[in-house]
């Protein structure tokens, strides 16, 4: 779906509904769709996790291995995160080379991961300056029924959570779990004729004028903020949307203690 193909018809419809303060699926402004996490789903994988928010669904897969640090980081891990917009999840989607889209999504959940201190690479370092721990995120998004970006940021922490450090099989001590320290969590928002909605289907991300996405760590404290779109959010917008992603944010970590 594109959104010159959404019809003037259906964005009418969407517009009445918020001025009525309702949505297409009934709910509330403020209110997410379910959502589902599995863990340890590729056994090649040190850790893996499928994500599904609505009809939306991603799998993440990491796999960690030695390699050699960045100059100006010499005893910090790698994280190198990547994101695949399959064809077969959207019309939208083509083969290739990743586009614009799937470069930033990649990129803002490289940023929550990195930002909020999720993962303590100062432990991940082997050999300061020669050799650290490599931890490459791949996200695959299987169907994309709006808002991926919170799919993919969750199954992300989901499967680092559950990740193990292959050390036997480099002959470098004994595996351990990755050194987590905290879980930031993703929660996105779109404007929409002036109305604030949150957790977005696809849909309303093809009517809306600005999407803003806030991730926070178990703190409260924001580790990162992403605005794309041609729209602008006022002051209070942008204060709206923070206080209730964070507030929506401690309540989806309570997820993962089901872990």
């Amino acid at each position: 779906m594109n959104k010159d193909i959404v019809s003037i018809i259906q964005k009418d419809q969407l517009y009445n509904l918020m001025l009525k303060g309702e949505r297409a699926d009934g709910r509330a402004f403020d209110e997410t769709r379910e959502i589902k996490i599995e863990t340890g789903i590729i056994e090649k994988a040190e850790g893996s996790a499928r994500v599904e928010i609505g009809n939306t669904k991603i799998i993440a897969g990491v796999k960690i291995s030695p390699g050699t640090p960045f100059p100006d980081t010499p005893d910090v891990g790698v994280i190198i995160t990547s994101l695949e917009l399959i064809p077969l999840a959207s019309p939208e989607f083509e083969s290739g080379p990743p586009r614009e889209k799937a470069v930033e999504l990649a990129r803002v959940t490289d940023r929550g991961i990195r930002e909020s201190g999720a993962i303590d690479l100062k432990k991940m370092c082997i050999i300061e300056g020669e050799k650290v721990w490599m931890i490459f995120i791949d996200i695959h998004v299987l169907d994309d029924g709006g808002n991926i970006m919170d799919a993919a940021a969750l199954g992300s922490i989901a499967a680092l959570l559950t990740a193990t450090i292959p050390a036997e099989r480099y002959g470098l001590g004994e595996d351990a779990p990755l050194p987590m320290r905290d879980i930031p969590v993703s929660v996105t928002a779109v404007d929409i004729g002036g109305g604030i909605v949150f957790d977005p289907s696809l849909e309303e991300e093809m009517v809306a004028n600005t999407k803003l996405t806030v991730i926070s760590n178990q703190e409260g404290a924001i580790a990162g903020m992403q605005k794309s779109g041609n729209g602008s959010l006022s002051t209070d917008q942008i204060n709206h949307i923070v206080e209730v992603a964070c507030k929506k944010a401690q309540d989806i970590r309570e997820k993962f203690l089901e872990i």
